[in-house]
């Protein structure tokens, strides 16, 4: 190695140990400061986890037995013999009338016509603004409804609809004036 080598050597040795010396004092006295009042302040609190209950297993023991959301087996028997044969339904021949493409609910009454020979006819809006007039007779709604008398402030029906036994069963209805489908 070269005595020029050997100085610089020398000197950079030298001066980090002089900056080494000059630096262990002083400069970190705000950051000594600060990590002080960070020690004094409070801590906050962690609530702790709440008990874990464990999972305990359910054993159904009644599987041979009837399920609870049936009947009895008697009832359902008895319900079969029971059930009445039903001579109503509806007949699927005659030609639709118009208001037999709107549900009861889309259809409002508005009011009544006096015709020339005293007879009433109800005057019945539809969902799409249309106003048509109707009397005892003609039908309306989507279940077969059969229009049984119009008076000034309402019209009265019966609808047939399934009874859930693949019969069919009557339901009164009525429509009232500026008001909802009743029945």
């Amino acid at each position: 190695m070269s005595l020029k080598h050997a100085v610089k050597a020398c000197f950079g040795i030298g001066l980090v140990t002089l900056l080494t010396a000059c630096s262990q004092s002083s400069g970190f006295s705000d950051l000594d400061q600060f990590m002080a009042e960070t020690r004094a302040k409070p801590r906050g609190f962690v609530e702790p986890l709440p008990e874990f209950k464990s999972y305990e297993a359910f054993t159904y023991s009644a599987a041979d037995r009837r399920a609870p959301f049936e009947p009895p087996v008697d009832v359902q028997l008895t319900m079969i013999d029971q059930q009445p044969a039903s001579t109503i339904e509806p007949d699927l021949d005659r030609p639709r009338e118009v208001l037999e493409n709107f549900s009861l609910s889309e259809l409002t009454m508005v009011g009544t016509l006096s015709g020339s020979s005293d007879n009433l006819f109800a005057l019945i809006r539809d969902n799409t603004g249309g106003i048509h007039r109707v009397t005892t007779g003609n039908y309306m709604g989507q279940n077969y409804g059969r229009i049984i008398g119009v008076n000034e402030t309402r019209v009265e029906l019966i609808e047939i609809v399934p009874n859930g036994s693949g019969g069919w069963v009557e339901r009164p209805r009525s429509l009232t004036l500026n008001g909802e489908a009743e029945g």
